[in-house]
C-alpha cells in the first residue's frame, strides 16, 4: 500500500474519535467527518486497471451465462424425455 493511505500520526484522525456523550447532531458530524476522512483514502484505479476489471468481469458474466444456457438446455431436454412430446 502507498504511504498515502496512511494517516500521519500528529493528524487528528476523526476515524477514531468517541461518540459517547455526543447528541444526535453531534454524532451525525462525526459520522460525516468519518466519511470524509474515509473517501480522502480512496484511490482512483488507473485506465490499465479499468480494462483489466472490465475484461474480468466480462469474462465472469459469459460464463456464468454458458453455465446458466447449459443447465437450462439440459433440464428442458430431461423434461421433455419424462413429460413426452
Amino acid at each position: 500500500m502507498s504511504e498515502l493511505a496512511f494517516t500521519e500520526p500528529e493528524e487528528k484522525d476523526p476515524r477514531h474519535e468517541s461518540r459517547e456523550g455526543r447528541n444526535v447532531f453531534g454524532r451525525m458530524a462525526l459520522f460525516f467527518r468519518q466519511v470524509i476522512s474515509e473517501l480522502k483514502r480512496v484511490v482512483t484505479p488507473s485506465v490499465e486497471d479499468w480494462r483489466r476489471y472490465t475484461i474480468v468481469v466480462a469474462v465472469f458474466v459469459l460464463v456464468i451465462v454458458a453455465i446458466v444456457m447449459v443447465l437450462d438446455f439440459g433440464f428442458g431436454t430431461l423434461v421433455e424425455k419424462v413429460l413426452g412430446d
